[in-house]
């Protein structure tokens, strides 16, 4: 990750001096440089032997300052010549990368600890602990909005969705797996869902109409502590695996929006099993074809109108009447009677649920 900072702030300053600069890792090797064929190669040097007593040092034509503390060299500035010019400029760039990485490895600490807590790698006794040592605001509105790329890609996801959030001491973006990218981001205390919808939808339509690669994002309920993002990261991932079994045309889910199907995906399969058993004869509604299936759905949508629905589906009222009554013959269920459709509604959601084997967090 240094090596990236280090690099892009070199190139920055490429216009601004016509020496060789660079910077090298404690084994001497060019990890940045305006000069670019010598990334990757050692300057064949001892760096800790020939700066364990000095700070900056001249060796083979070459001016080195460490970056930060040399009781632990780690990184090295280094600008071709040995003259004032170059001392001068290696000081500079030594002070000013030492606090780039200072506040770059600040915020990595504060991002790999929401990570962990996240994650439940760090215990819930020691967050608390944790948040004064890295001054790190325990008390804020957080979401977690989860990232699921559905494309491989050779663009690298991570980068885009960070770029795309640059308040970096307030929003956090983590790699979670090889397909998942999780943003924590902090937010108004009157933030409302849909405004995270927009949100995820900006950012899905940068990742697919800019970089042709499509993702689903399931959000998570706003929580108001750093030891309550667990649960919303649980809640952004059950969104977009009940949104795969109900709603599979859409690629942006809120786990506050899902309805009766969040509802059925907390019950245990014996449960769903028994509820169907009892709401259907055995073999009942295996015996609905294609056809008498649509014509529920249709008529579901159509919030039980029989005139509206007829419409729509090009048929004749009584036409409509006559599968209804087909379906009440078959099953049991009258579905012009609105608790009877609310059962059949309900056990067509199960029955999706039983044959998606759903994955459980």
């Amino acid at each position: 990750m240094s090596s990236r900072v280090f690099q892009s702030v070199i190139q920055q300053i490429k216009g601004s001096t016509d020496r060789i600069v660079g910077v090298v890792d404690d084994q001497a090797n060019v990890i940045a440089s305006n000069d670019l064929s010598l990334i990757g190669h050692s300057l064949g040097i001892n760096l800790n032997e020939a700066m364990s007593m000095t700070d900056i040092a001249v060796i083979n034509g070459f001016t080195y300052h460490v970056i930060g503390s040399r009781i632990k060299i780690e990184y090295a500035v280094f600008v071709k010549g040995s003259d004032a010019v170059a001392d001068s400029l290696a000081n500079i760039m030594s002070v000013t990368l030492s606090t780039i990485k200072e506040m770059n490895d600040e915020k990595n600490d504060k991002t790999n600890f929401v990570k962990n807590v996240m994650l439940e790698n760090i215990l819930p006794g020691d967050i608390y602990t944790k948040c004064k040592e890295i001054h790190f605001t325990a008390e804020a509105p957080r979401v977690v909005v989860l990232i699921r790329l559905l494309d491989r890609t050779e663009i690298f996801a991570y980068d885009i969705i960070q770029s795309l959030f640059p308040e970096k001491t307030r929003d956090f973006v983590i790699n979670v797996g090889d397909n998942d990218i999780a943003l924590v981001k902090e937010v108004r205390p009157t933030i409302e869902i849909k405004d995270l919808e927009k949100l995820a939808r900006s950012i899905v339509d940068t990742l697919n109409s800019e970089f042709y690669t499509r993702a689903v994002i399931g959000i998570g309920t706003i929580v108001s502590s750093i030891k309550d993002i667990p649960r919303s990261f649980k809640e952004a991932q059950v969104a977009i695996e009940v949104g795969k079994i109900f709603d599979v045309e859409k690629v942006i889910m809120s786990y506050s929006n899902l309805g009766i199907g969040r509802l059925i995906y907390y019950l245990p399969t014996t449960l769903c099993n028994m509820f169907m058993n009892e709401v259907f004869k055995k073999g009942s509604i295996e015996s609905l074809d294609h056809e008498t299936l649509f014509t529920i759905q249709k008529f579901f949508e159509n919030n039980l109108n029989i005139s509206e629905t007829s419409r729509k589906l090009f048929v004749h009222r009584n036409t409509l009447v006559y599968r209804l009554e087909k379906i009440r013959r078959l099953t049991g269920l009258d579905l012009k009677q609105f608790d009877d459709a609310i059962v059949f509604k309900v056990a067509l959601m199960v029955r999706k649920y039983l044959s998606s084997n759903p994955t459980k967090f």
